[in-house]
């Protein structure tokens, strides 16, 4: 088929790589907030695995281009993927489809708009046979090429026969294995989108709440975790205590399903209570630190092990480590920060402060001196440390664990102090 891709999200690039893969004739054209030339050399564009090699194959088998400005024809898809802020650019594009071409084609709303947006981009097209379906993104950052190629589930909003079989036949070759598709209408397609991730983040929410609740019952929320995730009707997915989510996808996406509660007059007490809870939950390692050292924290150190909003990303947007360095900052705090991925999204923020250390290479190095380690992005390089080596580095042997990796009664056992989200342990006779 003959596919346009709009966009500069990483699921334009994604798709405009994959589609290519498989045989589709595809032109590119990033938004031009962000051309190809600044794209190219994106850190999330360079550290996503495998992509870049993708796009370049793409291009150099003539089966992708890519283009400065749309390129509007002839084609069989166009494939909008689009910032949630650039949807007056996703209408002015559609809006020119009708004068380029007259026979049928199918426009995939791959963006994160309002609910029932992708019905206004089939009235702007306003010639028959030319229809909008709603495709939302479900794209795992990290590993996006993986849940591109071999998806466990489509959420495709269609009501036209043709365009169905369309979009089907356009994903044949991601799909051999079982039907992965859900069909439904167009607007449940957008709203089961973000419910989705209203219900993810309603989940960690409610397990950092009970964190919180078993740390002053002096209950390891361990035990509460096992104990719920073996419940059949909860399971294990999303059950995880921590020091809070980010992300420009998650956040973003929760945030619009917020403003369609509101714009829909039922507001929800539920979500709001969620999104506090979340960013309460990024200054929980300060307050442990706080609490430690009775609020004397002045030109105290600390080590920080991740930025990252997850592992597998370069990416710090809304990171849990945004609030937790301006926390301790504000109270003349030394901070050294490693990470193996997102340092240099980092340095563009805090390059310039005299309090901030960035370890490149040796993440022990950051450690000394330390009146805490800080453990923020689950990076498995950090799971197994020489706990011997940490003890020797730092001034004071507290480990402030933000992710629950590591097993406190084995920390204690070597001599260090450790504080979990919802645990703790002190070493043997303390």
């Amino acid at each position: 088929m003959r596919v346009n891709v709009y966009g500069s999200e990483l699921s334009a690039a994604v798709a405009a790589a994959a589609l290519s893969s498989v045989g589709h004739q595809v032109v590119w054209c990033p938004h031009p907030d962000f051309p190809w030339h600044s794209l190219e050399s994106a850190e999330w564009l360079i550290r996503e695995p495998g992509l870049k090699e993708q796009i370049d194959t793409g291009c150099r088998s003539g089966l992708l281009t890519i283009a400065e400005t749309p390129a509007h024809g002839e084609v069989d898809i166009h494939w909008l993927a689009l910032a949630p802020d650039q949807r007056d650019a996703a209408e002015a594009y559609v809006a020119d489809v009708p004068a380029a071409q007259s026979t049928p084609l199918v426009v995939i709303n791959n963006s994160t708009f309002p609910v029932g947006h992708t019905e206004r981009f089939e009235a702007l097209l306003g010639h028959a046979g030319q229809v909008a379906v709603a495709l939302p993104d479900m794209l795992e950052e990290g590993r996006a090429w993986e849940t591109f190629t071999r998806p466990s589930r489509w959420l495709l909003g269609s009501e036209d026969t043709q365009a169905t079989h369309q979009v089907r036949e356009l994903l044949r070759a991601f799909n051999r294995r079982q039907d992965v598709f859900q069909l439904m209408p167009r607007r449940a397609a957008e709203l089961t989108k973000l419910a989705i991730i209203g219900m993810l983040a309603t989940r960690i929410s409610y397990m950092n709440e009970l964190a919180g609740l078993a740390d002053s019952l002096d209950v390891d929320v361990e035990h509460v975790r096992l104990g719920m995730g073996a419940d059949s009707r909860i399971g294990f997915e999303y059950l995880y205590p921590g020091c809070g989510f980010g992300g420009p996808s998650f956040s973003r996406d929760l945030m619009r399903l917020a403003d369609v509660q509101h714009a829909s007059g039922r507001e929800s007490l539920l979500l709001e209570h969620v999104l506090d809870i979340n960013e309460q939950k990024k200054e929980t390692l300060f307050r442990k630190f706080w609490n430690h050292f009775h609020g004397q924290l002045f030109e105290r150190r600390v080590a920080i092990w991740g930025a990252a909003f997850k592992p597998g990303t370069t990416r710090i947007d809304q990171a849990p480590v945004l609030t937790l360095l301006d926390a301790l900052l504000a109270q003349g705090v030394n901070v050294n920060v490693h990470d193996p991925e997102a340092l240099p999204a980092l340095r563009a923020l805090y390059g310039d402060h005299p309090r901030v250390t960035f370890c490149d290479d040796d993440f022990y190095a950051a450690c000394d001196g330390a009146d805490a380690l800080m453990l923020v992005t689950e990076w498995k390089c950090y799971w197994n440390p020489n706990w011997r080596q940490l003890s020797e580095r730092m001034a004071t042997p507290l480990i402030l664990d933000g992710r629950n990796i590591f097993d406190p009664d084995y920390v204690a056992a070597r001599g260090l102090i450790y504080r979990g989200i919802g645990r703790r342990a002190d070493p043997t006779g303390a």
